[in-house]
This record gives structure tokens, sequence and C-alpha cells, in this order.
């Protein structure tokens, strides 16, 4: 197991305890001896070509998408290239710190979300979210007959995501499990979800950290195990106490440091489960009564566990792409820390008025400013020589533009990470009529997916460079 008897880990080298199975970060140990004093160095090798990919969509647009909005850069700047200032109101100013990770992608459509035909209006908060990561139009029917197209995070898992347990992970914050149909005559499944593995094949998002955790550690082989575990309340750590031992003796100083973090993390997270599921079953009142024990009631806590989890997925290389859906259309969830208790929904629909512009903003900001944690969790795990950080793209936007008048034309969109694959520190403003599908096209080939002309609506594949 050492590196001058030429014995190595194996990559996929798991810790296991009872039931539950823990993947290991990449170590210096997994790197075979020749290559680890040759030309590139410990682990390098190995882990330099594993990208990852996070796609969230925020629901409902944003308040700069309006025109007054738009007049005051409260999304995108003023200025294009690198000449941009994002000022104080911009939803985009708890990005300042992370400019150079950020690409700012203006002025694009996302025409597949609109009505079509005249059943079909005035169902745009049932059919984006279906459109986000396909750009295609969705069938209209609440039967099982669902039509609309394969997904963005789809393809680019097919791509990358072979090597893992887990080719792709689908994650939410609120409530999607509504079944049958929603208003306007679509399936609910077109609103449950932005992920598609086929046009008729919508995936089911995670809404539960606690089952999120449990399917990227193997925490019981069954509903069975996994009770009897959380009675005793016990971490999965515990049950593996004596093959961490062998395991350290093995190791040098630097893997053993990193594996302690690593495992610390794992146990930090699930601590921070087990205290939400503990305060929810404790009899008190509950903001959100009828969601799952496991899920905060606080967003900024359910978004941080999110984040967390993804962060270790990736560390471990169980997965190396997810969706993440942080909001469903038509909610009316109420968020205190933003500045302001109107319901979302209600808040989306301003009616035009600046302040009530102003005031959806804050939403906006709010949610944006979730974004740093993630951003800092992924800069500070090293893999080899380089941050996650480095290595990962992040989408965010959203179908809508603004949303009181359900438009879609001048889509709120950002990118974050992966410096091999955007320009960062960028406002690039798209030409008039620009489709959202170019920019994922463009996407498609960076991530290797060569052989696609095409994707949803798009024209041409969008120039990502300063």
């Amino acid at each position: 197991m050492t590196f001058l008897t030429q014995k190595h880990l194996h990559r996929r080298t798991f810790l296991q305890g009872l039931s539950a199975t823990i993947a290991l970060p990449y170590l210096d140990a997994m790197e075979p001896a020749g290559r680890a004093f040759g030309r590139l160095g410990k682990a390098t090798a190995a882990a330099a070509d594993k990208s990852r990919l996070v796609c969230i969509e925020s629901v409902h647009g944003a308040a700069g998408s309006n025109a007054w909005g738009a007049s005051k850069n409260l999304w995108a700047p003023a200025g294009v290239g690198r000449d941009f200032t994002l000022g104080g109101d911009s939803a985009l100013a708890p990005l300042e710190a992370w400019r150079k990770y950020l690409t700012i992608v203006s002025n694009t459509d996302v025409r597949m979300a609109e009505a079509f035909e005249a059943p079909e209006i005035g169902g745009d908060h049932f059919r984006s979210a279906a459109v986000f990561l396909t750009q295609s139009h969705p069938k209209q029917t609440q039967g099982s007959d669902l039509f609309c197209g394969t997904s963005f995070d789809q393809i680019v898992a097919r791509k990358i995501g072979q090597e893992t347990p887990l080719p792709s992970m689908q994650l939410c914050i609120e409530n999607l499990d509504q079944a049958g149909g929603c208003t306007y005559n679509y399936a609910c499944a077109y609103t449950d979800t932005i992920s598609w593995a086929s046009p008729s094949e919508p995936l089911p998002m995670i809404r539960n950290p606690r089952a999120a955790f449990d399917l990227l550690f193997g925490a019981g082989a069954n509903n069975a195990d996994r009770t009897v575990r959380r009675r005793d309340n016990g971490s999965i750590l515990d049950w593996m106490v004596s093959e961490l031992g062998v395991m350290k003796r093995d190791l040098g100083a630097a893997d053993k440091q990193r594996l302690e973090h690593y495992l610390e993390n794992i146990r930090e997270l699930e601590r921070r489960i087990q205290k939400v599921e503990a305060k929810n079953k404790s009899g008190e009142e509950r903001a959100m009564p009828e969601a799952p024990v496991g899920v905060p009631d606080s967003f900024e806590e359910h978004m941080k566990l999110m984040f967390d989890i993804q962060v270790l997925a990736f560390q471990s290389d169980m997965t190396r792409v997810f969706s993440f859906k942080t909001g469903r259309d038509a909610s009316s969830r109420t968020f205190a820390e933003s500045g302001t208790n109107k319901g979302f929904h209600p808040a989306s629909h301003h009616g035009g008025r600046e302040s009530a512009i102003m005031e959806f903003n804050l939403i906006n900001k709010y949610h944006v400013g979730m974004l740093p944690y993630f951003l800092d969790k992924l800069k500070n795990t090293m893999e080899g020589d380089s941050s996650l950080l480095d290595k990962t793209t992040i989408i965010y936007g959203s179908p809508m533009s603004d949303p009181n008048i359900h438009a879609h034309r001048r889509c709120p969109l950002i990118l974050l990470g992966d410096g091999s694959k955007l320009p960062g520190n960028t406002h690039l403003k798209a030409p008039d009529e620009t489709p959202m599908a170019d920019v994922f096209l463009t996407l498609l080939h960076k991530f290797g997916v060569d052989n696609m002309r095409s994707f949803g609506d798009s024209v041409s594949p969008f120039a990502l460079n300063a």
C-alpha cells in the first residue's frame, strides 16, 4: 500500500462497516509508485481530467429582467467584457469577491417556454422548469404521455459520469411530490424536475438531505438498518473504526490529514442532519409542518446542507453531475432574511411598480447570496494540485425573465467555476434573439460532447470568451 513497494490504493477504494459504505477522496497513495515520482507528480495525472457539473435553477426570473430593473442594472451590469461593475443593488453583488470565477451571459432567450398555442397561454409556471435544461417545448398533457427533451445535465452525465457509482444526482429544496395534473393542463412532472433522461423520462429529485446522505454513503442496506442507526443516533463512521485504523497506518502524513478532514466533514454533515431531525421531532411548532422530518425549515440551512452533500460527493467521486432545483414555480414561500416578508410568487408579480420591483430584487439577491458558501467549500477542497472549484462548471439561471408578465426573453444566466471552460471576470452580452440553448450547446462541446450540432432551439454555438 506504499509507493516504494509499488502497492497503492485503488481509486474506487471504499471503507465498509456493517451496512455503511464510504468512498475515499483522492489520495496520493492512489497514485502508482512509478507515476508518483514522474513528471506530473503526486495524484495530479489521474485527478486532472475529472470535470464536474452543477446546474442550478432559480425560478421566476429576476427583477433585473424587467425593463426598469434592467435600466438600474439589477441583474446584468452596464459594462461588458471585463469592464463591468456590480452595484450595491445588483442581485449579483454577493459574487463580487468571486469575480475571477464569474461569467455573466445576458440577453439570451428561452423561447421554448413560451405558449405556442392558445390553450397553453398562462401556463408558463407549469412548463418552465422542464424547459430550463432541455431547451425544448413540453407537450401539454396531464397524462402519462409526457414529452419534452433530454436535459443538458443528463447528456453531460453520459459523457463524464459513467465511471462513477452514480452518473448524476438530482436535488431540490421545495416540495415536489405532487402527482397527476397541475394547473393549465400540465402534468406536475413538468414542474417537479429539471432533469430528463429522455424526452419522456423525467427524473425524480431528492428534497430530504438524509435521503441524499444515505444514497451517497450507503448508510444502511434497507429501511430497517437505517431506522436502527438513527434510533441509536450514531455516526456511520463509528461503524468502521477498525478499518480506519488499519488504513491510516499505511498512509503518508499528507494523506492522513486529507482523510481526516474528509471524514470530519462527513461526521459534521451527519451531525447537522441529525440535529435537524431531532428538532423537527421535538414537538416544536414548525414553519413548514408538511415537510419531512429531515428537511430544515430554514431555507439557508437547507441550501447549505445540499451544497455540502455536493462537495462531499465530488470529493469522493461518487458522482460528477448534479442538478439542483432551488424553488418551485408559483410558490409563496417567504424569505424574511432577504429583507421582505412578501411571498415569493406575489413578490414576482410586482406590477411594474418600482418599489415592488426592488422588493422582489431583495429576494433575488438573497438567493444569489447562497452561492458564495458553495464556492468557498469547493475552493478549499483540493484534488491533486487543483481545487474542486477549478474543476467544476456551475450554471445558475432561470427559464423565465420578467415574471410579472411571464416573459422568457432576456433571461438571467451566470456561469461560475472551471477556468478551463469559462473566461471568468467577464460579462458577455448576447446579440438580440440569441437562444439560451446556444450557450448550452457550447458547454456541451466543452464537456467533450462534440458530436452534437444542435441542442433544443439552438442556432449556433455561443462564443464563451472575453
